[in-house]
């Protein structure tokens, strides 16, 4: 096969017009496995293929593209290099945002290898043109030239040269293009400053953070709800999250929580604040969040009333993080009546709202009302089961409901909600005090897809695995669930066949 290769390539090169021959290299060149394709190309000359991308001929460009795609991902990033580093600097500046995207591809092997890693981090050439393709026209294009250049940062040398040499300028000119450019260049630096606290200290010291810091509070209010998605991002990393603090972005933001009542535009951006907070929450301590930012909590609960479905869906989902943890869950508990309103309004959206709404109003259900098996005190225990109750006279017969309607995405989640409480032996109680609720379970026949399959599994898992299940369900349903288990959760089982062969 290599002797074939070679042979087609040799015709190309002869060709003045090359669509068939590149079609059969193509062709050749998918039959043959990766890894037997490395022995075959590793002695080939490609210049005739990079040279072939300088065409108008769209069809022509894509083969080529296709072509080396394969070729050189089956040599390793130091041959690539070594061999084409020209060829990929000319596939930067293509007007072909494929061959673009073939050269940043290859860039990012090329970095991410600890041999070829040098001949790109002391080529500014490339790496210059690597950040001219951040400003580019197409997403797909920045993308890869944002990966390719976060990969160079994972080392003192390549942050050398990205922020302490003239590559700086270039970034904060591409940066200076458009609003859109611009949080290109901020999601490189975020992206960067995330990796170690020593990453953290060069992006700061560009003054590219403060920049980006400084958007949080800008007029326009488009740009400050993206300047909060990338604060979010680099909020979690502790190491992140000291710097925010030291700059006073905690305070600012809950300020900004508190001053939205008075601005028109605030729900724009109000959502990413939350978001922002609640992610701080988990990663954090819930209640040290919600005592030293109580905005943000009276926000969410202001939210979770309100009758926009994208202000209420994000407190829902809010809400659902904090009370995924014991903490969160004791934090909710101490509001009261506050709380217990947000339930009512949880319950009423999960019967009768939007379907997403719905959807994410039984998976915050599930969030708050889930204990794992070592966190089942007696107050806990007490505490989920009040909140159970209160979301209905009859909450297994309303979520039952909710799962027998035709969405399979209400389904899916209304058994997640049944699987967070069946670990608990009052769920479980509750279960074996509902008539026919366990043949609900047990039976196969409700919701065929493979994710309703998936979380009826996960809920007869749940009550089978459990140590109280067994005496509070009963040893006959038990050993039903047992089996249940066994089998899988994709069993059939077999029906006899009725016929005239039957009835011979």
């Amino acid at each position: 096969m290599a002797a074939s290769i070679e042979s087609l390539l040799q015709e190309i090169s002869g060709v003045q017009d090359p669509i068939e021959e590149l079609q059969s290299l193509k062709t050749a060149l998918l039959s043959i496995p990766v890894s037997s394709l490395r022995d075959s190309v590793s002695g080939q000359r490609l210049h005739v293929i990079f040279s072939l991308l300088n065409s108008n001929e769209r069809e022509q460009v894509q083969l080529c593209v296709d072509i080396l795609e394969r070729i050189l991902m089956a040599l390793s990033p130091l041959q690539v290099v070594q061999s084409y580093r020209a060829e990929l600097q000319g596939g930067l500046s293509h007007p072909d945002q494929t061959v673009k995207i073939l050269a940043l591809t290859q860039i990012s092997r090329i970095v991410g290898h600890p041999e070829a890693f040098a001949e790109i981090v002391n080529n500014d050439e490339v790496l210059r043109a690597v950040i001219l393709c951040i400003g580019e026209e197409k997403m797909g294009v920045a993308k890869q030239a944002i990966q390719s250049l976060s990969k160079l940062s994972h080392s003192k040398p390549g942050l050398d040269k990205l922020f302490q040499t003239g590559l700086l300028e270039v970034m904060k000119d591409v940066a200076a293009k458009s609003d859109v450019i611009r949080y290109r260049i901020y999601e490189l630096v975020v992206e960067v400053a995330s990796v170690s606290p020593i990453s953290l200290g060069y992006c700061a010291n560009s003054g590219l953070v403060s920049q980006l810091l400084g958007e949080l509070t800008g007029d326009d209010v488009l740009i400050r709800a993206t300047a909060i998605e990338m604060v979010t991002t680099l909020a979690r990393t502790q190491h992140g999250r000291q710097y925010l603090a030291q700059q006073g972005i905690m305070d600012k933001i809950s300020n900004m929580i508190r001053g939205a009542e008075t601005d028109p535009f605030s729900s724009l951006y109000l959502p990413g604040l939350v978001k922002f907070f609640g992610n701080l929450a988990i990663m954090d301590s819930p209640q040290q969040v919600c005592e030293t930012y109580p905005a943000f909590q009276n926000k969410v609960f202001e939210m979770a009333l309100d009758p926009d479905p994208a202000m209420t869906g994000v407190a829902l989902d809010t809400l659902g993080l904090l009370g995924s943890t014991v903490e969160g869950k004791q934090v909710l508990q101490k509001t009261g009546e506050k709380f217990k309103a947000v339930l009512s309004r949880m319950s009423q959206l999960a019967s009768a709202g939007e379907t997403a709404l719905r959807v994410r109003s039984l998976d915050a259900m599930s969030q708050l009302l889930s204990l794992q098996p070592e966190q089942q005190t007696d107050d806990l225990l007490a505490l989920t089961e009040s909140w159970f109750l209160h979301l209905s006279k009859h909450p297994m017969d309303m979520i039952r409901h909710i799962s027998t309607q035709p969405f399979p995405e209400l389904h899916c989640a209304a058994l997640r909600v049944f699987t967070a409480v069946a670990t608990q032996p009052w769920g479980q109680r509750s279960m074996i005090g509902t008539p026919g609720f366990v043949e609900f379970v047990l039976d196969r026949s409700a919701g065929q897809s493979k994710e309703a399959k998936d979380a009826k599994f996960e809920l007869v898992g749940a009550l089978a695995c459990s140590t109280t299940a067994a005496e509070i369900l009963g040893g006959q349903h038990f050993i039903r669930l047992k089996t249940y288990l066994r089998e899988g959760p994709y069993y059939v089982s077999a029906v006899a066949a009725v016929g005239t062969e039957g009835a011979e």
